[in-house]
């Protein structure tokens, strides 16, 4: 079997080396080069020709970030960010990164080889299986769309996860303040998808932020899963859609989960609902969606020449949870066009 060719980029010569060691235990991959800086990295790409590259944002002579958007344009290759919590990283995905993962904030040895073999690592993996550039190709300019009296007062939910924070900007930049309310799953460290609501919430025209426990589901706002240890359900109370974030096991590995999302938009909306499912890898969310389905929802899987990794919803269309599959550039229009009709 061939192994996945890595190169590590960063400055820290302890992390650096924690990372050589660690990565270089697993059978499927093969350290094939580190560099300090992005000129270093240049001159490794070049000689080395790796299938992932990890990168630190914070590098002496220029960040990751303006290396990244030197580089994808004229070499493209699957990166995986490893930063501190920072909304830098949102940049990185922007400029063309895969994922990212939470540099760890401790200094215990055991605890930094834990994070590596079971968050990094997976990470990397996924990201060798990755279709670079597919969401930059199915990007498409802003355009309007309308929502009929009879699409008010219904729900929409979305599930992503790797490439899903740009997807799901690629969708929602098109929703406009007639939208119903929104809830949406995207798999995030903690601390992050409070940044990441911020964001969209400053670039798109619809209000976005993290959600809290009893927070409503209203036209023209988006609510985002907290990271970390909670799952979000959508519930009604007194004819009121609003959310739970409570603490719970991991589900499909994942917490929070687009499966709890889903099943939970199925319970409590029923027909009155649009499920959309994004890039992602594995299955998390699809029978969940299929539950929404066939609870009399509508459901929107993302199409494999869009995706960064066709994993989630393929699952999905396999099992029959997806009526319509689209291009990215064509899943917001669908969402109205559905709304329109229900």
């Amino acid at each position: 079997m061939r192994r996945i060719k890595i190169l590590i980029v960063e400055d820290s010569i302890v992390f650096r080396e924690l990372l050589v060691q660690n990565l270089g235990r697993d059978s499927e991959i093969q350290v094939v080069a580190t560099a300090r800086d992005p000129f270093e990295a240049r001159d490794a790409i070049l000689k080395y020709k790796p299938d992932v590259m990890t990168l630190d944002v914070e590098l002496p002579r220029m960040n990751g970030i303006e290396f990244l958007r030197k580089l994808m344009p004229q070499y493209p290759l699957p990166v995986v960010v490893i930063s501190s919590l920072s909304d830098k990283v949102f940049d990185a995905m922007s400029a063309g990164a895969v994922d990212f993962v939470a540099k760890p904030a401790v200094s215990n040895r055991a605890q930094l080889e834990e994070f590596i073999k079971n968050e990094l690592l997976v990470k990397i993996k996924i990201a060798s299986t990755a279709q670079i550039g597919n969401t930059r190709r199915a990007a498409a300019l802003e355009r309007s769309h309308s929502l009929s009296d009879q699409g008010k007062n219904k729900i929409v939910a979305i599930g992503a996860s790797t490439g899903g924070t740009e997807a799901i900007f690629h969708v929602v930049k098109e929703f406009g303040a007639d939208i119903p309310g929104v809830v949406a799953t995207q798999h995030m460290p903690p601390g992050f998808t409070a940044m990441y609501a911020k964001r969209l919430n400053d670039q798109c025209r619809i209000q976005v932020k993290e959600a809290q426990t009893g927070d409503r589901v209203l036209p023209g706002h988006m609510l985002v899963a907290p990271g970390g240890d909670m799952h979000m359900r959508l519930v009604k109370v007194n004819g009121v859609y609003q959310v739970e974030c409570k603490k719970g096991p991991k589900v499909n590995g994942h917490c929070p989960s687009v499966e709890v999302l889903f099943e939970s938009v199925a319970k409590a909306a029923g027909p009155d609902a649009v499920g959309i499912i994004l890039t992602g890898m594995g299955g998390d969310g699809a029978k969940g969606l299929l539950a929404m389905r066939r609870a009399g929802a509508k459901t929107i899987g993302q199409d494999e020449s869009t995706c960064v990794v066709y994993g989630m919803p393929k699952v999905a269309y396999d099992l029959g949870a997806v009526e319509y599959q689209e291009k990215l550039s064509d899943i917001a229009g669908r969402t109205y066009a559905l709304l329109n009709r229900m």
